[in-house]
């Protein structure tokens, strides 16, 4: 075996044929693209900091799943400080326990100052990336040892969101106390990232008042995070499947255009297989940019050779044996694989994944992973690719106009 896509093998390089990779073969690619996919994303590390009650378990929560705040494993860092890396996530959550003003405050201050410092040599990756200061509204003070805190924050440069919380909301109205509580915080003049952002963060079926600025919050964070770390909370955050369907398209993008390499010189059908490393690294991609559990990496291997085989190779030569049920006679039967059809061929197999993945994403935990151990991962694959019209009747007549 020589190397293929993204320094995946090709087998049977050298003999002038290629064969199906085995079930085997393919669980262990698509395992290891997949673990460098996750580390190719790597870790938002996010500084939360409000009192107690000020609902930070529910914002980290509505932002970057169900589960995140009560699962993490944390280890403290220094004096108030807890770092927790999320099972399941590409996010670090620094959480300062029981913040309150005053000495508590301060101790919390002393520890940041000793984090900030001890990572100032180390890699932008392991930053503190974005600091949410939360304030509940319904306080409607903010006191001078709270504008003392934010200030000493931004002294050590770390960019700050001061976020309200548990705001009621009325048919898209902000309550007006809450508006005009935000107004007071920024005509104070403190150089945060930008104005108070009015949040809540979970439905009250009391007040009927309905999860509120999320997006906004999300637009202000990505404002103010290095670009080291946007991939990450893409990856992370839950609320915006917009942004992770861009991200989606570019990494499909790519993998097409790989594909047009791969059959720049037109290959036989039968060595269908040339383009499977490709397409396993970009649905590992996918997986990852998706921000699907990295910690359920064999269960998603698994997964993987269900779709990618089963006799034959499905994202290779399956995708060209189901052309032959809708090309009478089976013309393509003695034709190539040329450029535009390997890269339609690799489109098809992406926009079906990205379709699997987003149909877990909308399922609870437990429904996710009965998913991903069960046969309808393939059985919906098939269906995403057969309904993807556009794709296949593009591919059809490609090989068509060929034979």
């Amino acid at each position: 075996m020589g190397l293929g896509a993204y320094g995946g093998p090709v087998a049977g390089e050298g003999k002038g044929e290629v064969s199906d990779f085995s079930r085997p073969q393919v669980e262990s690619m698509f395992e290891q693209r997949l673990a460098e996919a996750f580390a190719a994303l790597g870790i938002f590390n996010l500084l939360v900091v409000g009192k107690t009650g000020v609902g930070k378990s529910t914002l980290v929560n509505a932002m970057f799943g169900s589960e995140v705040a009560k699962t993490g494993i944390g280890e403290p860092v220094t004096k108030g400080l807890t770092h927790y890396l999320v099972p399941d996530s590409f996010l670090g959550l620094y959480d300062a326990e029981g913040f309150e003003t005053g000495i508590a405050g301060d101790a919390i201050l002393e520890g940041l100052r000793a984090l900030v410092s001890h990572y100032a040599a180390q890699p932008a990756e392991q930053h503190i990336h974005a600091v949410w200061y939360l304030v509940r509204w319904s306080d409607r003070r903010f006191e001078q040892a709270q504008v003392s805190f934010v200030q000493a924050l931004l002294e050590l440069r770390l960019p700050v969101i001061v976020v309200l919380t548990q705001v009621p909301t009325k048919d898209g109205q902000v309550h007006p106390d809450a508006r005009q509580f935000a107004d007071f915080i920024d005509g104070l003049g403190l150089a945060t990232a930008g104005p108070a952002v009015i949040t809540n963060a979970l439905d009250d079926e009391f007040s009927n008042a309905p999860v509120y600025g999320l997006q906004d919050l999300l637009n202000s964070t990505y404002e103010i995070v290095p670009q080291v770390a946007e991939s990450a909370l893409t990856a992370a955050q839950v609320i915006d499947l917009g942004r992770k369907k861009k991200v989606v398209a570019a990494i499909i993008k790519q993998a097409c255009t790989f594909a047009i390499g791969v059959g720049a010189t037109p290959i036989p059908f039968a060595d269908a297989a040339l383009l499977i490393p490709n397409q396993i690294t970009m649905i590992a991609r996918i997986t990852a940019a998706y921000g699907l559990p990295p910690s359920r990496s064999r269960a998603m291997s698994m997964a993987g050779s269900i779709v990618l085989t089963g006799g034959a190779t499905m994202a290779g030569r399956y995708a060209v044996t189901s052309l032959l049920k809708f090309i009478p006679g089976g013309a393509i039967a003695g034709s190539a694989i040329s450029a535009t059809v390997a890269a339609s061929m690799t489109k098809a197999v992406g926009m079906a994944w990205s379709q699997v993945c987003e149909l877990a994403l909308g399922l609870d935990e437990k429904q996710r992973d009965q998913f991903w151990a069960s046969g309808k991962v393939a059985e919906q694959f098939l269906v995403f690719f057969k309904q993807n019209p556009g794709t296949r009747t593009s591919l059809i007549r490609r090989v068509t106009k060929r034979a």
